[in-house]
């Protein structure tokens, strides 16, 4: 049913909208620049909007390896080989782990508290953000007044705008910081309109926070600003990091003080030219089938209780692409696991770069939707991590190549991360993000970048020449390592994390050296010249890929997870790695691996029947292998599932807690339902969900492609390719 009419020009597919401020943090509104975030609570009377900036980080870089790890490691492979699991984990407790246990882990900037002062009470409250133009707004009126707070992150300016507007006057408010647990050291005024916020623990940085108004008063008081009797005032912040720049605090002045100096309409227009230039890159349209809420609380409670919204997959879908530019960007660092937005000293899981496919799923459906820029920062930590990997595989492992297990941080830690034997000994890390080369190159074409990274892709797999080892079928396995975060019964009736070849390390170095052996032969016939190093670890790696473990099914006609058919501890375990050979990699497809996909099936459904996909990121990644099977039904079924439990009603993914892979990873299953392009072909509506009937879409495809096509009862009745670089 449509609300009041103040609902009838909300556009259901592009706006979040609420008519209550946030209760707490996971009610509250994002904006970002892809550097500098904030979490927009809309509390008329006292709004609070807690500030992030990509590279506040607890410390500095320390080498954490385990001097004792290569002396072990045979030792630790032959108690692997013979399943005594209990000896293999005491070692691996004594000479694999870290020699700290923590990374260093993601850190807020503050919080900045508004006061607006009124009298009387407020009505007619509105809250929005408006995806298609980035722009936070909060509404109310007291009295015959009406009082406007338009929020926006500007990428081109470097800074968070506060734009306040009233219909008679009358804006007066105050204005602090504070937070990080009272960890500071200045937080004064810097001059009459500007306040200065600076922090020398963990990584040091400044926050720089001005006022103006042409026709109010307004200025700085002790660590306050304020503005009195305004039409109209605005707020300037900026930080800066020494990660970054040496004067931090110079430039972090200098950015709030130079955006001051432009009008609001200038700052809004430049915010809105980057901007929309990415978001309106991709679309997708879903007509609706009935007329829905425009309050989104209620329209997420409508969908648990069984209402389709085909609206709102549209919302979510633009929703992530929001997130995407607002959280990553050229010059930034990647996407966390909570993009750039987090409250925490001590976040959930350090708020660090969790490798093992948290980080990946990140990054899913950008190429997709035309946001291969957003896609860099994750190239640009490859490089960061890469000389620290190459430490990490000599003293560890006595190894060329460079390697990462389940965890980096700000500085490229590779060490092993945790004492936590289901997920930390696992040296996959590096492999599958370099897989990322070769996605973008596939959507991209652009063969420079290729050339550029070529070189990268071949050090992680060249860790692997070394490190792999031959089993009793005389096939290549890693050993040791383990299934992501899984435990297995062994034959003697005992638990075990520690294995040798589990499933998904061996499709993810098939598809690593597949990447590597298209790479060079696209190198090659675009007149590249590969040096004979370059040739001859091609060449082996050829070699070596064969003798990988193929997948494999197992007694419950499911994708074995290890080498052996092991039974899970945990049947509905949110990882279903043995699947990555059906998503996000393409060596399981209904129509060339028949078998081994009625196995996939089988492997979704027996998860499922025992509780899977209770986490936000697993059901998306649920959504994307229903998609590859074309199972269009569970397509919709599990979207509805991750739109009921596992989003909250600002329409973060919860894991719980907050973890946004999840929002691109249900974004990345909403495509492939649509759109197909992994198997050299463009396939439309390849898993059509029953509810979405009609519609249109403009994507991006492998092979340098952009289509757009629409679709009526189901079937396709338009559509055009283009190659990207005609756009």
């Amino acid at each position: 049913m449509l609300g009041n009419n103040q609902e009838k020009n909300i556009d259901r597919s592009h706006t979040l909208y609420y008519t209550r401020p946030a209760a707490d943090w996971n009610e509250a509104l994002p904006v970002g620049n892809g550097r500098l975030g904030g979490m927009v609570f809309g509390d008329p009377a006292a709004e609070l909007i807690q500030l992030n900036e990509d590279s506040l980080w607890s410390g500095d870089f320390r080498d954490r390896n385990n001097p004792l790890a290569y002396n072990n490691l045979e030792k630790m492979r032959s108690l692997i080989n013979e399943e005594k699991t209990s000896e293999a984990e005491a070692l691996c407790s004594h000479a694999f782990y870290g020699t700290n246990e923590n990374q260093r882990h993601y850190q807020p900037l503050g919080d900045l508290h508004i006061w607006q002062h009124f009298d009387g009470e407020y009505t007619d409250y509105q809250r929005t953000l408006q995806l298609d133009f980035a722009l936070q707004k909060t509404t109310f009126t007291v009295g015959d007044n009406t009082f406007t707070r338009e929020i926006f992150a500007s990428k081109p300016d470097e800074v968070i705008v506060i734009h306040f507007t009233s219909a008679n006057g009358g804006i007066s408010f105050t204005a602090a910081i504070d937070g990080r647990d009272d960890n500071y050291d200045k937080n004064e005024a810097y001059d009459d309109k500007t306040l200065l916020f600076t922090v020398s623990d963990g990584i040091p940085y400044a926050c720089a926070i001005t006022v103006r108004s042409d026709d109010g008063e307004c200025g700085t008081e002790a660590n306050r600003i304020y503005c009195k009797n305004a039409s109209f005032a605005d707020i300037f912040i900026s930080a800066q990091s020494s990660w970054r720049t040496g004067d931090y605090v110079k430039k972090a002045v200098s950015e709030a003080k130079t955006a001051a100096r432009k009008t609001y309409d200038t700052l809004l227009k430049r915010h809105e030219s980057y901007y929309s230039s990415l978001y309106s890159r991709s679309y997708i349209k879903i007509d609706p089938i009935n007329e829905v809420s425009a309050n989104t609380e209620e329209r997420l409670n409508a969908v648990k209780n069984g209402e389709k919204d085909n609206e709102l997959v549209n919302l979510y879908f633009n929703f992530s692409k929001y997130l995407m530019i607002s959280g990553s960007g050229e010059g930034t660092l990647p996407l966390n696991l909570q993009g750039i937005w987090n409250k925490d000293m001590w976040p959930a899981w350090g708020c660090k770069y969790t490798v093992n496919i948290n980080t990946e799923m990140n990054y899913w459906a950008a190429e997709a939707q035309g946001l291969g820029v957003c896609h860099t920062p994750l190239f640009d930590h490859i490089e960061r991590m890469r000389e620290n990997g190459r430490v990490t595989a000599r003293k560890m492992y006595n190894c060329r190549g460079t390697v990462c297990h389940h965890n980096t941080d700000i500085w490229g830690d590779t060490a092993p991360q945790d004492k936590w034997l289901p997920g930390t000994l696992w040296p996959m890390g590096m492999a599958w993000l370099c897989t990322h080369i070769w996605e973008h190159y596939s959507y991209t074409r652009d063969i420079d970048f290729l050339e550029e990274k070529f070189d990268t892709m071949l050090e992680a797999a060249e860790f692997f020449l070394d490190f792999l080892t031959e089993d009793e079928k005389s096939r290549l396995v890693t050993n040791p390592s383990v299934s992501p975060e899984n435990t297995y019964y062994a034959k003697n009736g005992s638990t075990g994390t520690l294995c040798k070849g589990p499933s998904m390390d061996s499709q993810i170095l098939y598809t690593l050296f597949t990447d590597i052996i298209k790479a060079s032969e696209h190198l090659t016939n675009d007149g590249r010249k590969l040096s004979p190093e370059q040739l001859k670890t091609a060449e082996q790696i050829r070699t070596v890929r064969e003798r990988l473990p193929k997948p494999e099914i197992g007694k419950y006609g499911q994708i074995m997870e290890w080498a052996e058919d092991y039974d899970e501890v945990e049947p509905g375990h949110r990882h279903i790695s043995q699947l990555y050979a059906l998503y996000p990699s393409d060596m399981i497809t209904p129509e060339k691996t028949p078998e081994l996909a009625a196995a996939a099936k089988a492997t979704l459904e027996r998860r499922l029947a025992h509780g899977g996909g209770h986490t936000g990121w697993s059901r998306a990644w649920i959504i994307n292998m229903w998609a590859r099977l074309h199972e269009g039904e569970k397509v919709e079924e599990n979207i509805a599932a991750l739109l009921s439990w596992s989003t909250s009603i600002n329409m973060f993914d919860m894991h719980p807690p907050f973890q946004i892979d999840g929002n691109f990873g249900g974004a990345a299953g909403i495509i492939e339902a649509l759109l197909q392009t992994h198997s050299g072909e463009i396939k439309l509506l390849p898993a059509l969900p029953p509810s979405w009937q009609s519609g249109s879409a403009g994507l991006y495809c492998r092979g340098g492609k952009y289509i757009e096509f629409k679709w009526q009862d189901g079937k396709i009745t338009e559509s055009s390719v283009q190659d990207i670089k005609a756009l």
